[in-house]
């Protein structure tokens, strides 16, 4: 099974009550770096979370890894690829338009310690 997923399970630590929360989120895959796109930008509960702490579990499909999150700069070169690797696996596939997301959304990497592969 590949990884291509649509999407992928990530598991952090709350920032305030220190339980693990886990979601789902669209995520684009580059080596050993997932890249993350928030909409609500540094206001995400789940970004809040990722910088007060960054070791974060990740789950696409059966297989598991872990990492380390970061917000990428946005001065950084980093931070167009992770916008229009996540804009264009999932622009194909939605209904609208993902162009405003991609322009207003806060690039997240996750660096992950093993190479996901199929």
């Amino acid at each position: 099974m590949g990884l291509a997923g649509t999407s992928v399970r990530r598991t952090c630590a709350g920032r305030i009550s220190g339980r693990p929360h886990t979601m789902e989120i669209w995520f684009a895959l580059h080596g050993t770096t997932m890249y993350l796109l928030s909409g609500g930008r540094e206001d995400s509960d789940w970004v809040k979370n990722l910088q007060q702490e960054p070791a974060v579990q990740v789950r696409i499909g059966p297989r598991r890894f872990t990492g380390r999150a970061r917000v990428i700069d946005g001065a950084a070169e980093e931070d167009e690829l992770a916008r229009r690797m996540v804009t264009e696996k999932y622009q194909p596939g939605y209904a609208g338009d993902l162009s405003g997301w991609h322009e207003a959304s806060l690039p997240v990497a996750i660096d992950l310690e093993h190479h996901p592969t199929a």
